[in-house]
């Protein structure tokens, strides 16, 4: 063996393991950011679905409170009950939106290139009362 290419495997080696390094945290920021997408759609679906059982109208609190269990990153949440002005009674529907939602990626190279904080957009349901009707007995 040569001694000026004494080493060249190591540098080789260093040099394949960087991309390989980064290629994988790659693959797991996507995966992260799918799973952080599909919790937030079942937390938008589960939020709905607690407002139609067991919230009233002013109960916004609770129905975040309820959401934050299931994904605690989330800071603020939109419900609109139709039709407008309504009580527990008389309410038909209700939509729960999720809003403000980030995502942090770990690998480096996204962080470079963009922001490290990614706005996610919005999730929201929609869901009518008569699907379920309010039952304070079971909340």
């Amino acid at each position: 063996m040569n001694t000026r290419q004494r080493g060249s495997t190591s540098v080789e080696f260093a040099l394949v393991f960087l991309l390989l390094l980064g290629f994988l945290l790659g693959i797991l920021d996507f995966a992260r950011l799918l799973y952080t997408w599909n919790v937030a759609n079942e937390t938008a679906r589960a939020g709905a679905r607690y407002a139609v059982v067991c919230a009233d109208p002013t109960d916004k609190a609770r129905i975040l409170a309820t959401m934050q269990g299931l994904m605690p990153q989330i800071s603020d949440i939109d419900v609109v009950w139709q039709p407008a002005n309504c009580d527990a009674s008389t309410c038909e529907s209700v939509t729960v939106a999720i809003t403000g939602l980030q995502f942090r990626w770990i690998a480096p190279i996204p962080s470079l290139l963009a922001s490290p904080l990614v706005m996610l957009p919005g999730f929201s349901t929609y869901l009518p009362r008569e699907m379920m009707t309010y039952n304070p007995l079971i909340c």
